[in-house]
């Protein structure tokens, strides 16, 4: 095993900053605005991606890997949203044991308000990120990853 260089263990800092600046902005934005938070918007913007088509539906596992949160924690947020009425869940119709969640009318409807506060928020983050010298460079590859 390779000990952890320092331009390594610096590199790792620098992202952690990065992501916690704009997530920090996105939850201010999306709280102030919407009621929503980080997670909660990122749980309705994965599950409106859903389709009926083959393999369109994503299990709890599947959610819980693509909002980066442990099934335990997401089945209580999807419980949260649920009980606001902006989540539905169901049996899959094939395997008795599994459940899906769908995002209701409601649902939607917040996501659609709450996403130009998101867009909006996330590039101010950037701008604000980009203009730190520690930071600029994985801002460009963000950027650079949307191209």
């Amino acid at each position: 095993m390779t000990a952890t260089t320092p331009a390594l263990a610096q590199g790792w800092c620098a992202l952690s900053l990065l992501h916690g600046r704009i997530e920090a902005h996105l939850e201010r934005a999306l709280q102030a605005g919407h009621d929503l938070s980080v997670r909660e918007y990122t749980l309705l913007d994965v599950l409106s991606h859903q389709h009926d088509g083959e393999g369109g539906h994503l299990q709890m596992k599947q959610v819980a890997d693509a909002v980066v949160l442990s099934q335990s924690a997401t089945t209580r947020l999807v419980t949260r949203l649920e009980d606001r009425g902006l989540l539905s869940r169901y049996l899959c119709p094939t395997d008795r044991r599994g459940i899906y969640t769908n995002v209701s009318d409601a649902g939607l409807s917040l996501l659609r308000r709450a996403r130009p506060t998101h867009d909006t928020a996330l590039r101010e983050a950037l701008d604000e990120a980009a203009r730190d010298p520690r930071l600029k460079h994985l801002v460009q590859a963000v950027e650079g990853a949307d191209s």
